[in-house]
């Protein structure tokens, strides 16, 4: 068995004006109001060369986050407090959550959709009576709603609310695979907390074959809640993101047992990397993973083979991964997300 250890690259090169604090310069610079939700869509969605502002408050608390602190952002996030988002005069308002419509009209003076531009950004899958969940926007026209794949687009009733969809963009780390560690690497975030939404009830069964590390946030206690030692689960506590990137490129392979979710970032991150990946075929994975790089399946069993495969194979892996770097980067690069957005505000502000 060969393990292939390339030289570790740095980040492939960004598209023109992303280096150095600096974000790209769109044909026509908005001032965006939006709140820091997700921390990688925000991470792409800064880098887009528009002035967004981002509410915050004393506390950072889930209304007021401001700047991300563990994200290198360019200079044109700027922070706001709440006191002055009514004097920030912004072009348009993203919204991401239902109250942020209440929220904005409150610190605004103004009405999202109708005093103010507005697009609602859908990240997440329905959680209700699927699929015939309506949208909270859905009896309005004045708010379209982007979504952020084709799945959450067919599974969410929008009624009269127009749709676009764009998909995900992600910066890319480099290719730093090494797979050196014969451990499979997941990642996610609240696992105890979300549990079958995570698929963290999968893992005992994943690690029966393959041992796990497993990284995000509020992973320290999932090892004892499931019984398992470390030489079959490991956790890696809230790392920050280039050391985790630099972990997880180490591990053989890359596993994400989700079941529902619009479509993880860490699963497009991993495969950026350079890993080989089994992935349960829920919501969006079958778009997002080619054969060639991995494996697809809603049997966890076929998942473990996989990965066992992975394990026992170092060439196999290498070959899937390299096949799944170039798969992400072709779909999920940086650029696309970015252009596909401006020709969505440019409308929208038209």
């Amino acid at each position: 068995m060969t393990i292939h250890q390339p030289t570790p690259t740095v980040p492939a090169q960004a598209p023109a004006g992303m280096a150095q604090g600096r974000a790209r310069t769109p044909a026509r610079v908005l001032r965006i109001l939006l709140w820091h939700v997700h921390g990688s869509w925000t991470t792409a969605f800064v880098h887009g060369g528009h002035t967004c502002l981002l509410p915050v408050t004393p506390d950072r608390g889930p209304d007021g986050r401001g700047r991300a602190r563990t994200w290198d952002w360019p200079d044109n996030a700027e922070e706001v407090a709440w006191e002055d988002v009514r004097g920030s005069e912004p072009d348009l308002v993203i919204l991401q959550r239902p109250h942020e419509i209440a929220l904005a009209e409150r610190l605004l003076g103004r009405a999202p959709g109708r005093d103010v531009p507005a697009v609602y950004v859908e990240h997440n899958t329905p959680r209700d009576d699927v699929p015939v969940t309506r949208h909270p926007v859905a009896d309005r026209d004045d708010i379209p709603v982007v979504h952020v794949t084709h799945f959450n687009d067919l599974f969410w009733d929008c009624g009269r609310a127009p749709t676009r969809v764009v998909e995900h963009g992600v910066p890319d780390p480099g290719h730093r695979y090494t797979g050196e560690v014969a451990r499979a690497g997941v990642v996610l975030n609240e696992p105890l907390r979300r549990w079958r939404f995570t698929g963290t009830d999968l893992l005992p069964a994943l690690a029966e074959r393959v041992p796990l590390d497993l990284f995000g946030m509020g992973v320290a206690g999932v090892p004892d809640h499931l019984g398992l030692p470390p030489s079959r689960l490991r956790a890696h506590e809230d790392l920050p993101q280039g050391s985790m990137h630099d972990q997880l490129a180490r591990r053989r392979a890359y596993a994400h047992p989700l079941r529902w979710t619009s479509l993880g970032l860490s699963l497009i991150e991993a495969m950026m990397l350079g890993l080989p990946v089994a992935v349960l075929g829920a919501t969006e994975a079958y778009e997002a993973v080619p054969p060639e790089a991995g494996t697809v399946s809603t049997d966890p069993r076929v998942l473990a083979e996989a990965l066992h495969a992975f394990q026992e194979d170092g060439d196999l892996a290498f070959r899937a991964g390299r096949a799944a770097r170039a798969a992400a980067l072709r779909r999920y690069g940086l650029t696309r997300f970015l252009d596909d957005w401006d020709r969505v505000l440019q409308e929208v502000t038209s």
